[in-house]
């Protein structure tokens, strides 16, 4: 069976880099009352599980035979991304992007549509322009495009600092029990 490490490799920082994830950090430390308002959001994989049945586990054995073996889950050659975007109170958006389709500008232009509805929807109390979207530095999340799409919906977005993993929430809070079997 495959496994997913979650390691992640230690990055030496610029002294300019340390500065701005400083600055940015000490930024949302003083402004700590608008993570009510935050929507983070991110992408990953996800493969789908086969779990082995109890009747494909069941064996013939005698009396003195080793003990039966339980039903496990298994990985699938099936994998798919998920986009998904959460907030405080819970998911406020997710989609599964089609196989084979890559996550570039277009792609993610369309999700943050679809977001932008969700967030009515199920945010009301946000819409339409007291919310604050937060992801990372992902060429997609910053392509000219995307940034002319959240300005001209007035959708602010909390700076990302550069190779700074652990500001991003679903990397430590949501996928990594997304990926438990």
């Amino acid at each position: 069976m495959r496994k997913i490490s979650t390691k992640m490799a230690p990055r030496i920082l610029t002294l300019d880099q340390k500065q701005r994830r400083l600055h940015i950090s000490s930024d949302l430390l003083r402004n700590a009352e608008m993570f009510d308002r935050v929507i983070t959001g991110d992408e990953t994989f996800c493969f789908q599980y086969d779990p082995e049945t109890k009747r494909q586990s069941m064996q013939c054995k005698t009396q003195n035979s080793p003990r039966l073996r339980k039903a496990r889950m298994s990985w699938s050659q099936v994998k798919t991304m998920l986009v998904c975007f959460f907030d405080h109170k819970g998911i406020v958006h997710y989609e599964f992007i089609a196989q084979g389709q890559t996550v570039n500008q277009e792609c993610y232009l369309e999700v943050l549509t679809r977001l932008r509805e969700s967030v009515r929807r199920k945010r009301p109390g946000l819409w339409p322009d007291k919310w604050i979207l937060h992801h990372d530095n992902a060429h997609a999340h910053d392509a000219l495009r995307v940034r002319e799409f959240l300005a001209k919906n007035s959708i602010t977005k909390i700076d990302h600092p550069t190779y700074s993993p652990d500001l991003a929430p679903c990397d430590f809070w949501l996928f990594p029990k997304l990926k438990m079997p």
